[in-house]
């Protein structure tokens, strides 16, 4: 009977992971069509939609196993044979690892995160290490036989639209000049060079992305080639991309999700990884949609990483958050953070709106200006890894949500989140070593981003530097949510002017103050660290304490505009 039970679990499971993949592909397989209509808002909600789509699936595919099978699903027993029975269904799928993470995902949903090991569930995954080779041609392939113009003019029929392009003869003569001065000559006049492509258009936001790398020397150069809509019903190459770092950003961890079909996820994710091996494969399956596979294979990579080191775990270098709590182990590029139990008592939040803000972050484009992250129940941790300091303020400011037993630290609830140089120590750092260069830099991209998640409709809230972080590639990311909300729900406002002396000398506001209430006036404090850090702000980025240019966003926004922020600096950009 324990096994009809398994069998029964196995295949209803499977029956609705394969209804997921189903309803996410038709998502993907849409893109493109959205892209030729230049339909960017139909764009936004896609995109939305496919991060929702697991959780629902999932939701509903536990809760239909519960009432199928009864109590009889909660004898974890069964679960062990269920998963055996499941892993010898999916032998035969070329997406078997996001089967596993699908059943892993129905599993916690039934026991409530609880009875967390290998032999109920996939925590190691049956194709570690593994590429799903299905047979299909992952790349068109091109050599350079017949010249390179004539390989660029096949590339561009072999990846035309159903519209057509605006100057196919431009692009080409672009393209052959940047080629010219930014990849060897050897490289271009060698035959034995060859071009190879992933078959698949990537789409995001306002842009359709070619990715593929040239094979010549002892290391092949990455290269994607982004196209743009004119808006007038015709598509134009936009620039080319070469740099391993450019290519990086492009499928950075601050950006939202692409739309790309995929058939071999595995095989997929191998490919992108040789273009850029210092992006991790857990960020790579993100990048392509696949968010839940990528907190597995990051899960999969925290553990080996404990393995093979000995450093403890810290609280993370800043300034100490009021809603959060944020620890990190040196030697492993992530912060994890956790909800405090009790707020400061300028915070009006709460420990939902917290979740909720965090969630609006991930449906909502990113524009390369907030950090992804991944969302964990019952997270466990080794106990010696953790200094007694840590442990005991941990269970001072989250003591609701950490459990020390003997052998293991268990956070019930906490968030990770690529770990970056907070801004202010960037910016100090910077003072002190008298590096003007480095804080013009620092305070450009702070306002860029300020900017840049405006015209995407988001206001920051509390903009103060320690809220911000600084990435290896040095881009200004947000990455501290609880005050994050729609640009459209603020009121921006002038502060009244004084009636009389007294009230302009009152430590209290002599005007009333809505919940929403804005005034820009007030972020000259950003500033008042330093005077050169004023200056560079008062010089590049001004307009943002004038109310006029925030009502101006809003107007933007709210008449539907779509503001294009691509992922590589203006300069990268061909002359049309």
């Amino acid at each position: 009977m324990t096994v009809l039970f398994a069998d029964r679990i196995a295949e209803a499971v499977l029956e609705k992971f394969a209804d997921y993949r189903t309803r996410f592909q038709t998502i993907t397989a849409a893109s493109q069509l959205r892209f030729e209509k230049a339909d960017w808002h139909a764009i936004q909600r896609a995109g939305a939609a496919r991060i929702d789509l697991y959780e629902d699936n999932t939701e509903a595919a536990a809760a239909a196993i519960i009432e199928q099978l009864g109590e009889v699903v909660y004898d974890a027993n069964l679960w062990h044979d269920a998963r055996r029975c499941y892993a010898g269904r999916i032998k035969l799928r070329n997406d078997p690892e996001l089967a596993e993470t699908f059943y892993n995902s129905i599993y916690l949903k039934v026991f409530r995160h609880r009875e967390l090991d290998d032999a109920h569930m996939f925590i190691r995954s049956d194709y570690e290490g593994q590429q799903i080779d299905t047979g299909d041609r992952l790349c068109r392939v091109y050599t350079l036989d017949d010249g390179l113009v004539a390989v660029l003019g096949r590339i561009l029929d072999d990846y035309a639209f159903n519209i057509p392009w605006e100057n196919k003869r431009r692009d080409i003569c672009n393209l052959v000049y940047f080629t010219r001065k930014n990849i060897p000559r050897s490289a271009i006049d060698e035959t034995r060079t060859s071009i190879e492509i992933i078959r698949s258009v990537f789409f995001r936001n306002k842009g359709a992305y070619i990715v593929g790398r040239i094979n010549f020397g002892d290391r092949p150069v990455p290269f994607v080639l982004p196209v743009l809509h004119n808006g007038n019903g015709a598509l134009y190459v936009d620039t080319l991309i070469v740099d391993e770092d450019d290519v990086s950003i492009i499928f950075s961890f601050t950006r939202s999700y692409f739309m790309v079909d995929v058939n071999s996820p595995s095989e997929f994710v191998g490919f992108l990884h040789s273009l850029i091996p210092m992006k991790s494969k857990a960020e790579l399956y993100c990048s392509i949609g696949f968010y839940k596979q990528g907190k597995a294979e990051f899960y999969r990579s925290f553990l080996d990483h404990l393995d093979s080191s000995d450093d403890r775990f810290i609280i993370a270098p800043g300034i100490r958050g009021m809603v959060m709590t944020v620890f990190t182990l040196p030697s492993f590029p992530v912060v994890f953070k956790l909800i405090k139990d009790r707020f400061s008592s300028s915070k009006n939040i709460t420990r939902d709106l917290v979740k909720q803000k965090y969630q609006l972050v991930k449906r909502h484009d990113r524009v390369g200006r907030m950090a992804d992250t991944q969302e964990f129940a019952n997270f466990l941790f080794p106990r010696d890894r953790f200094s007694p300091e840590l442990i005991e303020e941990l269970q001072k400011v989250a003591a609701s949500s950490v459990q020390v037993d003997d052998g293991l630290i268990t956070i019930r609830h906490l968030w990770t989140e690529r770990r970056m140089t907070p801004l202010n120590i960037y910016i100090d750092e910077a003072l002190a070593n008298q590096d003007e260069d480095r804080v013009f830099h620092a305070i450009n991209e702070f306002g860029k981003a300020i900017k840049q998640l405006a015209a995407a409709n988001i206001f920051a809230g509390d903009m103060l530097f320690k809220n911000f972080g600084v990435t290896r590639h040095q881009r200004v990311v947000f990455y501290d949510y609880d005050e994050i909300m729609y640009l459209t729900d603020c009121n921006f406002r002038r502060i009244p002017e004084p009636m009389y002396p007294e009230q302009e000398l009152s430590g209290e506001p002599w005007y009333s103050v809505g919940p929403n209430d804005v005034f820009p006036e007030e972020f000259s404090i950003l500033t008042a660290c330093n005077p050169l850090v004023r200056r560079i702000f008062n010089e590049l980025h001004g307009d943002l304490l004038d109310v006029r240019y925030w009502q101006g966003m809003q107007d933007q926004v709210r008449n539907g505009e779509i503001v294009d922020v691509f992922p590589y600096r203006k300069l990268k950009r061909f002359p049309r």
